[in-house]
């Protein structure tokens, strides 16, 4: 290079030794600081009770970010302006952020359910418009359902944060709605004695709190009879289909029917 020799190199390097060691111990001692920080949050993060999913990924933004601020620390020995390097970082991020508008979003509403915890993997639940399954995956873009039939759902998380979620056996114990309708000309108290019969049968259903039957509607062609016994969540379904079928069976041993809607028709001569 014109104008540059070994002269005018150790002269030149020996000004800038100074800043050079400032600099490579800025980053030996802030990234040391930095893992120091980092550990400390994570162990406050799960200290906290904060998901185990998330801790790791918030444990790195913070080990970068402190990081990033270490190195701009140390540009600013070798005179380079941190005010320029922050305005071309947000301008970066600002751009990736537009150009990630959707994923963010999904990004931001994982996060908020795996701090406040909605559900968790394991629990039956209702989200986004009817999609019901067992969480197979809780993640910070989407949530994994494994439906009844064995299907895999993948639904982004801002779906479901955008729609009412409902969380059929979170609690433990759940009630199963069931409603059964019976003729008119059928009697009310024997179809109720065996619904409940039934109900005491199935291995499934819990004694406490005790399972009842009442009309729950006169509708056009049948009376409604409803039922809610409970059950541990795991059981949900085993007791819907149990119930389903052998309260069937059972209203055909004792003669009750179960109508299907029917229409009169009246015609006239004119």
């Amino acid at each position: 290079m014109e104008g540059f020799s070994m002269a005018n190199a150790i002269p030149w390097f020996m000004s800038m030794l100074p800043n050079i060691i400032g600099a490579v111990l800025t980053l030996i001692i802030g990234f040391w600081i930095a893992g120091m920080i980092t550990r400390a949050a994570k162990k406050m993060m799960l200290k906290a009770g904060l998901d185990e999913t998330i801790t790791p990924f918030l444990g790195s933004l913070v080990s970068v970010l402190l990081k990033v601020m270490v190195v701009m620390a140390a540009a600013g020995f070798f005179g380079i302006e941190t005010t320029s390097f922050v305005a071309i970082l947000g301008a970066a991020t600002f751009a990736i952020g537009m150009a990630m508008q959707g994923s963010l979003g999904h990004f931001a509403s994982g996060v908020m359910m795996l701090i406040f915890k909605p559900y968790k993997v394991g629990d039956l639940i209702d989200v986004a418009g009817g999609n019901v399954g067992s969480v197979e995956e809780l993640g910070v873009f989407s949530t994994v359902l494994r439906t009844l039939d064995n299907k895999k759902i993948i639904v982004p998380n801002g779906n479901i944060t955008g729609n009412v979620i409902t969380n059929i056996s979170g609690q433990g114990e759940v009630g199963v709605e069931l409603t059964y309708g019976i003729g008119y000309g059928d009697d009310i108290d024997k179809a109720r004695a065996a619904i409940l019969k039934v109900g005491k049968a199935c291995p499934y259903i819990l004694d406490q709190p005790a399972q009842g039957v009442v009309v729950a509607e006169l509708g056009d062609s049948s009376v409604n009879l409803a039922t809610r016994p409970f059950v541990k969540s795991e059981h949900y379904w085993d007791a819907f289909f149990y119930m389903q079928e052998n309260v069937k069976k059972e209203f055909d041993a004792q003669g009750i029917g179960i109508p299907y809607p029917t229409m009169d028709l009246n015609v006239k001569n004119s």
